[in-house]
């Protein structure tokens, strides 16, 4: 009993402090981009891990690669079965996310993330996702990591039938090798994202999830010198994403 106490007491603790980090990150994401450009990513990251420990999720990160660290630079792609890749991605890592143009619009969260540099696209517009990629070339050429979803959004809890090219073929002009990070979550019906469900829903059935584990695999990245186009090195990523899904979750 009194750990069940002491565990209601911490967990309001925790969402005290989220309302308290999101009141300061929404005023602070008033100010001009240039007073806010050294610090605000950074806070934006600390915002992110304070938002996962309020939603009580027990986030693992597992370092399935072989070499000493990972890239000075990267392009992070991952699997995308949910809404708490938002905040777990950037939680763990320093990327700047290429999100779905209605993200922008999300209350308060929305204007936080663009203040943190977030990216937006409009996936079902050719003339949108040119722009998304012209931007993205900019944030390399700046040293940034970026991070996508090769699948084109929330397809399921399974790996979608296959990758869209765009992350593969700014790797290959850019010569910035791809992170892929496998996103297992132990409880999936719980932090699938299913239509008609909104942001709201999703964050209170992560809340009470019957199993907190969420597990992030880093592997090994894929050197893009190694590819002659892009449509070889989407099927090759894709399957290894198909292997590691039979690995975790079939």
């Amino acid at each position: 009993m009194i750990r069940y106490v002491c565990r209601l007491v911490w967990r309001l603790v925790c969402w005290i402090e989220l309302a308290l980090f999101t009141l300061v990150m929404y005023l602070l994401s008033w100010l001009p981009r240039a007073l806010t450009t050294g610090f605000y990513f950074p806070l934006f990251r600390f915002w992110a891990r304070s938002f996962v420990r309020a939603l009580g999720v027990d986030l693992r990160v597992h370092q399935k690669y072989t070499s000493k660290g990972l890239p000075e630079q990267y392009i992070l792609i991952a699997n995308h079965p949910s809404a708490f890749e938002d905040i777990g991605i950037p939680a763990v890592f320093p990327v700047h996310s290429l999100a779905k143009i209605e993200v922008k619009d999300w209350w308060l969260v929305g204007r936080i993330s663009t203040a943190a540099g977030s990216l937006y696209v409009q996936r079902e517009s050719k003339e949108s996702r040119n722009a998304a990629a012209e931007e993205i070339d900019r944030e390399l050429a700046a040293g940034k990591n970026i991070a996508l979803y090769p699948e084109g959004g929330c397809k399921g809890r399974r790996i979608f039938e296959a990758f869209r090219y765009g992350a593969f073929d700014i790797s290959l002009r850019t010569g910035i090798p791809i992170l892929p990070v496998f996103l297992h979550y132990e409880s999936q019906d719980d932090f699938e994202w299913r239509d008609p469900q909104t942001l709201l829903h999703k964050i209170w059935h992560m809340s009470i999830t019957r199993n907190n584990r969420v597990n992030y695999y880093i592997y090994d990245a894929f050197d893009p010198q190694q590819f002659n186009d892009r449509e070889s090195y989407a099927a090759y990523a894709h399957a290894r994403y198909l292997e590691w899904q039979a690995r975790y979750l079939d």
